[in-house]
């Protein structure tokens, strides 16, 4: 399966600052389209799909700015980086107000905008799902519930099973007992401390001082892998 290129649009008036981007950005591995106003941006996003958008403020007719509050105002979560004139500070306060992701002063080196479209877009991808984490030699599978050492399945009961799969599926964050309460078939907090108990038993190394189930004081219970 081909590997999905993201896809930006780049609005500037600014003629030789287009085609240079839209240059390097082709060689970085992008697909580029570009506009030289709001207007022309506009009629591209009614008709295509961005993963991102590069916008100059300063533009003749609408500006930059009032295209992003417009963009924004229809619910669009499409990162935006602002291209703004050096000096203007207030410029870019304005435009981070407005939801810009990231903004920079021209004129720029292109390295320094392909690493900020870099950032931006893999803090915008949606996290692949936790297929498998490792636990002290374990393996849970979480998509079959399945837990392995060397190959060999270890016994869970059901409800162990349905606990860890949560737990699993939002490494690293602390979930709270009402929640895993609600979320299992354990029904009441209690029985939630009673599951982990058995759980710390199959999975830790030592239960009494665990090192992936663990407690995190006022909320619940966070699960961490190796």
């Amino acid at each position: 399966m081909s590997q999905h290129r993201a896809h930006i649009m780049a609005v500037d008036d600014d003629d030789r600052l287009r085609d240079l981007l839209k240059r390097f950005l082709s060689r970085e591995g992008y697909d580029v389209t570009t506009a030289k106003d709001a207007a022309s941006a506009r009629k591209l996003m009614s008709t295509m799909t961005f993963d991102l958008v590069i916008l100059d403020v300063m533009m003749p007719g609408e500006d930059g700015l009032s295209l992003l509050k417009s963009v924004r105002e229809q619910r669009s979560t499409t990162p935006v980086i602002l291209l703004t004139a050096r000096g203007l500070p207030a410029e870019r306060i304005e435009g981070l107000k407005l939801g810009a992701d990231d903004y920079l002063p021209k004129p720029f080196e292109p390295e320094e905008l392909t690493l900020r479209i870099g950032s931006i877009l893999k803090r915008a991808a949606p996290e692949a799902p936790v297929e498998e984490i490792k636990l002290s030699g374990m393996i849970f599978h979480v998509n079959k519930g399945e837990l392995r050492k060397d190959g060999r399945l270890v016994r869970l009961t059901e409800s162990e099973t349905q606990l860890l799969s949560i737990l699993a599926a939002r490494t690293g964050v602390a979930i709270s007992r009402h929640e895993l309460a609600m979320l299992t078939a354990a029904g009441v907090e209690r029985s939630v401390d009673v599951q982990v108990t058995r759980l710390r038993r199959k999975i830790e190394r030592d239960p009494r001082e665990p090192v992936h189930l663990q407690t995190v004081r006022g909320v619940g219970y966070r699960l961490t892998g190796e």
